[in-house]
């Protein structure tokens, strides 16, 4: 037998244990037969807003048979910011969105229907261009997980997507009021009962792999934890988990709210990220530089330490991406287990914005500071793509195990463990951080960066709707 320390417990995730389905023209037709009648090609734009075309499955069938398959969508498509476009975005232009069939799943929550998700392509690209979209979320998270492969590694994601039901959007009700975890919370019987095991139904019909699902602490609150995956296949299971959250709830006569705080007396709702950090099976084909990191007051491994550090040292600066509006800064707080606002890491401590959780050998991170307002292909290529660049570059780490808040530190206490980087207190400040970073502009490229910006505040402006009461209607009704 092993040292207590060293036992591993609870389920172990590694690429390995993990299996993706695979879907080809031969499967599309069988989905025909088995009765799905329309096609939902989806996508997500930069302000986290679901949008599809519904294809019947003959039309897509025939869509497929074409020498290069795509639908036309307006370049303008992701820069839209409720009726008008953000500036950088006009009306002029188009992009392919080409099918990606192995993102292809039945719609548990809507019989007769699979989503699909794609890519954004040029339709024409100018001569020597590759035909790929710099500002497509799909394509960018792509990127960043070929990079990683090249390096020789991989990354597991497993979101939390927490949320509350209302039972009335003005005013503002919860289902109930019940504590954390409590069976009071789902009643034999009751809608918001009926409507959770739906949803539980619903994700487990559409391939998703449901770990649990339990009552939160606020008001009417509620979290799914969905299984891990790789990231491209993470950030589309996150998108059909909270399509299949706000259509079942719609079917129970509620609504459901991924709003990152709907009670200032109460707790906000989020989507931890867990990521773990393996070694490829395949070798290498640019080899990062070896971590000269000799900390030995912790079991990570070489390039967990590295992939922290370096997450660290952006986390302050990502957070228009992780955190993309202004409600996202009412929920980053000290001491209500949000994760605090120091760029900090602890062992097994959920008041850090990165908690070190798993047992040694099986260490995997969970990312605090990342609610439900992101746009996951987004959110997800921040926070690998700036850890990425930590193992790549084989940096130290050199930021020490937080105990307890940060914030109760003493200066001293905190310099000693080199807690420096502190998170924005606004979402205008978020974007002044992420226009400075040069690695997010390495990560995403600056034109990105950019139109990013541009999108970000104007749906700040187009949010702020001039009451509290009014502002947090549209937030609901909204995410």
């Amino acid at each position: 037998m092993g040292t207590p320390n060293s036992e591993p417990y609870g389920q172990v995730f590694t690429p390995s244990t993990i299996s993706l389905p695979s879907f080809s023209a031969k499967d599309v037709s069988a989905l025909a037969t088995s009765g799905v009648r329309y096609i939902r090609f989806t996508w997500v734009d930069l302000t986290n807003i679901v949008r599809c075309r519904v294809i019947p499955i003959g039309a897509f069938q025939a869509l497929l048979a074409a020498r290069r398959p795509g639908i036309s969508v307006a370049t303008v498509a992701l820069g839209l910011v409720g009726p008008t476009c953000a500036p950088g975005f006009t009306g002029t232009g188009e992009y392919l969105y080409v099918p990606d069939l192995s993102s292809l799943r039945k719609c548990g929550y809507a019989p007769g229907h699979a989503n699909l998700l794609g890519y954004l392509e040029q339709k024409v690209p100018a001569s020597g261009e590759s035909l790929e979209v710099g500002l497509c979320p799909r394509t960018l998270l792509r990127r960043v997980v070929e990079d990683a492969r090249a390096a020789g590694f991989e990354f597991l994601v497993g979101i939390e997507t927490e949320f509350i039901l209302l039972r009335s959007v003005d005013p503002i009700e919860a289902v109930n009021d019940y504590p954390w975890s409590t069976t009071a919370a789902l009643p034999t019987g009751a809608k918001e009962t009926l409507c959770m095991e739906e949803i539980a139904d619903a994700l487990l019909a559409s391939g998703i792999e449901l770990l649990m699902y339990h009552a939160e602490a606020a008001p009417g609150q509620f979290e799914f934890v969905t299984g891990p995956l790789p990231p491209l296949e993470a950030a589309d299971a996150v998108v059909l988990t909270r399509e299949t959250i706000y259509n079942i709830a719609a079917k129970h006569g509620l609504r459901a709210t991924l709003a990152p705080r709907v009670y200032m007396d109460n707790c906000g709702s989020s989507a931890h990220a867990h990521i773990s950090v393996h070694r490829s099976s395949v070798p290498a084909t640019k080899t990062p530089k070896p971590s000269p990191n000799t900390n030995s007051s912790t079991t990570m491994a070489p390039h967990e330490r590295s992939f922290l550090q370096s997450l660290l040292d952006s986390i302050t600066d990502i957070a228009a991406i992780t955190l993309p509006t202004q409600a996202s800064y009412a929920r980053v707080a000290d001491g209500i287990w949000s994760g605090g606002t120091y760029a900090a890491w602890g062992t097994e401590n959920r008041e850090t914005l990165v908690r070190l959780t798993g047992p040694p050998g099986s260490h995997h991170f969970e990312i605090r500071s990342h609610d439900n307002t992101a746009n996951p292909y987004l959110s997800l290529a921040a926070i690998l793509g700036a850890g990425l660049q930590g193992i790549k570059q084989g940096v130290e780490l050199t930021i020490g195990d937080c105990p307890g808040q940060a914030v109760d530190l003493s200066e001293n206490e905190r310099a000693a463990r080199n807690i420096t980087g502190q998170m924005p207190k606004s979402l205008k400040e978020a974007r002044e951080k992420m226009r400075g970073n040069a690695a997010v502009k390495e990560v995403f490229g600056e034109t990105f960066v950019e139109r990013y910006l541009s999108v970000n505040e104007a749906m700040e402006k187009f949010m702020s709707t001039g009451t509290p009461e009014s502002d947090a209607k549209k937030m609901v009704l909204t995410y």
